[in-house]
């Protein structure tokens, strides 16, 4: 949730970006939003897709499309560094989440946190990374103790944000429960 200045506001509007994703914090939750994709960059780093779920492909599981449409979007999907994902993509994908494999999600997250962090995603990833499940946890079970560590840090600092209400007790129960790393 990077602070964003009226140039890079009126540069995201002109690449399709809604008002709404133009989030402006506080200074200090500017700095703060900055370390944590510090982080988040620094336990992710080398992190490579493989045979996991990619971001266009998981459009194409969400929309029941066939095998050769799948693989066709697969085509698309960056495979090599999460960095170079555009948050356009993540936020025209942002159902993805739902259908990744525990390589897709541990590929993918670290974007999809990146991209919040600068205010640019603004889908819902607290729901993502609470209320976790039989069902949902196996998709991060590839994590590394430093990735779920910043995973947690980033959770710690939505839960204190004003947009989390809903999700808070939520958060807060799995950060204990799960992403809390001993």
């Amino acid at each position: 949730m990077l602070f964003l200045t009226l140039q890079d506001i009126e540069q995201r509007k002109a690449r399709g970006l809604k008002e709404r994703y133009l989030y402006k914090p506080s200074t200090e939750r500017v700095n703060r939003a900055a370390e944590i994709v510090g982080q988040v960059t620094e336990a992710f780093e080398g992190v490579k897709l493989g045979m996991g779920v990619g971001l266009f492909e998981g459009q194409a599981i969400d929309n029941y499309d066939g095998d050769e449409e799948r693989a066709k979007l697969r085509e698309k999907d960056e495979k090599e560094d999460w960095r170079r994902i555009e948050s356009m993509d993540l936020i025209d994908c942002h159902s993805s989440l739902s259908f990744f494999d525990a390589l897709g999600m541990r590929f993918h997250l670290p974007a999809f946190i990146c991209s919040e962090l600068k205010g640019e995603f603004g889908e819902g990833l607290d729901i993502t990374l609470s209320g976790l499940n039989d069902w949902n946890r196996p998709k991060f079970g590839l994590l590394s103790s430093q990735q779920q560590s910043a995973v947690s840090t980033f959770l710690e600092f939505l839960a204190q944000d004003a947009d989390s209400e809903f999700s808070r007790e939520s958060i807060e129960r799995d950060l204990v429960e799960y992403w809390t790393v001993s």
